[in-house]
């Protein structure tokens, strides 16, 4: 990969991140909920269920999903329910995020935010199909393909690991301007409604299969 293709896909790999999708909705969702310390656990479960999305189109196994409309409707309605779970616990969370940092620690764990982060992207056939459409057209074949897979995964990683935590802050900055427990309630609501949305357009999304 030249310097100059890198550069584009470095200047792509913002657009990618930046893009409103289930990602950036969680890292927001965890950044009102724990603050951006704690909350950016959950960017860290999306960078890993993002690299496993690259090695399944590295490997090749993306074109299952692209060319098997069994296997891309299996993988797409499990992230549908699964995004309309996570709709449904945020909608009926009461305002106790407010407090979460300060009164219950013993809420909070990692382990918890990265499974979350990584089943949102795992669960995304719209990722992979979309990885698997992007990443070949700045590939050169005529040299090794390795160094370019690592450069690709590491520069999108970059790129997503600051649009996240950028989600994150912002998430979290709003948590410490509010203090009425019936706006955070409220708040809440919305990102379970942004949720179940996500789930909604991740429903609808659809590929051609060749013939």
């Amino acid at each position: 990969m030249s310097f100059s293709t890198w550069l584009a896909f470095f200047a792509a790999s913002w657009a990618i991140s930046f893009s409103p999708g289930p990602g950036a909705i969680s890292a927001m969702s965890s950044g009102l909920k724990y603050g951006f310390k704690r909350g950016y656990w959950t960017t860290c479960g999306l960078q890993i269920g993002l690299l496993a999305q690259f090695v399944i189109v590295a490997v090749g196994l993306g074109a299952l999903l692209a060319t098997s409309e069994t296997a891309f409707a299996i993988v797409k309605w499990i992230g549908v329910g699964y995004l309309i779970y996570l709709g449904y616990r945020q909608f009926t969370t009461d305002a106790a995020p407010v407090a979460v940092q300060a009164s219950h620690p013993q809420a909070f764990h990692a382990r918890d935010l990265v499974l979350r982060g990584f089943l949102i992207n795992i669960t995304n056939p719209k990722g992979t199909v979309f990885l698997l459409a992007v990443v070949p057209q700045f590939l050169d074949l005529s040299r090794p393909l390795a160094l370019q897979y690592l450069t690709i995964a590491g520069t999108l990683c970059f790129t997503d690991l600051i649009a996240m935590g950028f989600y994150t802050t912002l998430a979290s900055r709003v948590l410490k301007l509010l203090r009425n427990p019936r706006h955070i309630r409220w708040l809440n609501r919305g990102f379970g409604a942004l949720f179940v949305l996500a789930g909604t357009v991740l429903a609808t999304f659809s590929h051609h299969v060749d013939d």
